[in-house]
């Protein structure tokens, strides 16, 4: 038979589990906001029953029951879910990033626009047209001047603002990898003290949270794989083994590049930072650099005008223009190929009846013009006058000078708004479509990168909110469980109570009739 103490011990296991429910309770609802979270449950189980001594079978009834006691505290969580929620918000860093990169390349082309530099590119054109018309006008030719460095201005500040935004993602880079360090740090360090609490038989579950809420904030930066082992996770970030165990292997700035180039960083923060800077702005920088050459030195078809006067010595299709061989006024039409605007400037005569030089030069003195250092012709900025506009002269030798009111070479220019110039494509095209297309790529870049980060965002959240509806702490379910433990709990004292006053009536009253 059971012990005469037998139900109160029954009643005090009881009265200690709930009490370790209602504790549990607690602990969630004080962490209902808390970030990485996972609601705790309190796992029971019923304690092994006594069987009635006998020395062979037992006669009594059968076994009884012992009561209740708390086999672990466990969390709550979907290993499945926080794969999917790491997957997805690695690619939401990424399309955020290239997001918000294209958006700040449309601030810098700033198109369409009053103040763009397709304003300042026809300001270009038009100074020439107004030159054709009044050639050797003074205000004219300064007009032209003023327009051609606003030109100039406006490609170069464009090139600045585009290597201040790849310097920034270079920057951001090496940021992001301190970041990036220190959670891997905080892994190894939490796998150390899991390992700790867990080899005494303990479940370290706010531990375990913590190194979850670590991974969750890692995969923002890259794609992040997790692997269990039995000293803890171990952490896979771009493809490098980052962390095993307490063991971390830090991130650098060029380690992060050459898993981009490799293919490892396929997303995250880094990636997208990383494809930003070597495909946005790099292609863009490298359209501008494009458009400023060829307008300096580019390729293009002009059709020079009977009655033309060559310059003394140009040679054009391979034929020399001399005075000696009396070939240097045209006698047809000729269509020749120059050297961009510089070629075409050097074809025509200024004021003074002198051959123009170039047109454009550069700010460092290199002989490769790009959207940094094209600006016009020192000479020509010094003294506007310069500015070569006709076609043609009058006289030979010391006694050449430029025929009044010709302005054949300044309508030349003109002409080549609609002229179709090699951008290095498959196709010639204006310097207006070629623009264009540089503005409506972006355009396009950019609806597809937001489309890309709102998508990601939606999938993102709708994984975070299954998550939560497993993992998250509900009030309301909080509550109702610390009624039914409350209730629970005031059964098991009932019960203490009720057999007490039992035992106070077997120990006190019994064998006391008559007394």
């Amino acid at each position: 038979m059971t012990s005469t103490f037998h139900s109160i011990e029954t009643s005090k296991r009881s009265l200690v589990t709930t009490t370790a429910s209602l504790s549990t309770v607690s602990h969630n609802i004080a962490n209902a906001d808390s970030a990485g979270y996972s609601r705790q449950v309190v796992h029971t189980s019923a304690t092994n029953p006594l069987e009635a001594v006998a020395f062979k079978n037992a006669t009594s009834a059968g076994q009884i029951g012992t009561g209740v006691e708390a086999t672990s505290v466990q969390r709550v969580r979907s290993l499945f879910l926080d794969t999917q929620f790491q997957g997805e918000n690695s690619s939401l860093g990424s399309w955020d990033i290239r997001s918000d990169t294209l958006n700040k390349l449309e601030t810098i082309v700033n198109e369409p626009s009053d103040t763009g530099l397709q304003t300042v590119i026809n300001n270009f054109w038009s100074s020439w047209s107004d030159l054709s018309n009044n050639p050797q006008s003074t205000t004219n030719q300064k007009i032209l001047k003023e327009n051609t460095l606003a030109l100039t201005d406006a490609m170069n500040q464009m090139s600045k603002q585009l290597d201040a935004l790849s310097n920034n993602l270079t920057s951001s880079v090496s940021l992001d990898s301190t970041t990036i360090n220190s959670l891997l740090s905080t892994v190894g360090s939490l796998n150390k003290s899991i390992m700790s609490v867990e080899s005494q038989g303990n479940d370290a579950n706010d531990l375990r949270d913590s190194r979850d809420y670590a991974i969750d904030q890692l995969s923002k930066y890259g794609n992040v794989q997790v692997t269990q082992l039995s000293d803890g996770y171990q952490v896979n970030f771009g493809g490098q083994n980052a962390v095993t165990g307490t063991t971390v292997t830090p991130v650098t700035a060029a380690s992060l590049q050459t898993a981009y180039e490799g293919g490892t960083l396929s997303s995250g923060e880094v990636h997208g930072y990383l494809l930003s800077r070597d495909t946005y702005v790099a292609d863009y920088k490298s359209q501008l650099n494009q458009l400023a050459n060829t307008l300096a030195n580019g390729d293009l078809t002009v059709k020079l005008p009977s009655g033309s006067v060559i310059p003394e010595g140009t040679v054009l299709n391979g034929v020399t223009y001399s005075t000696a061989a009396g070939n240097r006024t045209l006698t047809s039409d000729l269509t020749v190929t120059v050297k961009g605007i510089n070629g075409l400037h050097q074809l025509g005569y200024n004021s003074s009846g002198k051959a123009g030089g170039d047109f454009f030069g550069t700010t460092d003195g290199s002989g490769t013009v790009n959207a940094g250092n094209i600006t016009m012709n020192k000479t020509l900025q010094d003294d506007a006058s310069q500015i070569a506009f006709s076609l043609r002269t009058t006289g030979t030798g010391a006694n050449e000078k430029v025929v009044t009111g010709n302005g054949g070479l300044a309508l030349l220019m003109t002409e080549l708004q609609n002229t179709k110039m090699d951008f290095g494509g498959t196709t010639p095209t204006t310097v207006q479509d070629y623009f264009n297309g540089i503005v409506g790529q972006m355009g396009v870049d950019s609806q597809e990168a937001t489309r890309q980060a709102a998508n990601a965002k939606t999938l993102t959240d709708q994984v975070d909110a299954s998550r939560k509806s497993v993992s998250g702490v509900s009030l309301d379910e909080e509550m109702t469980d610390l009624i039914k433990f409350q209730h629970a709990y005031s059964a098991a004292s009932r019960f203490m109570t009720t057999f007490d006053q039992l035992l106070d009536k077997l120990i006190n009253s019994t064998g006391r009739v008559g007394l």
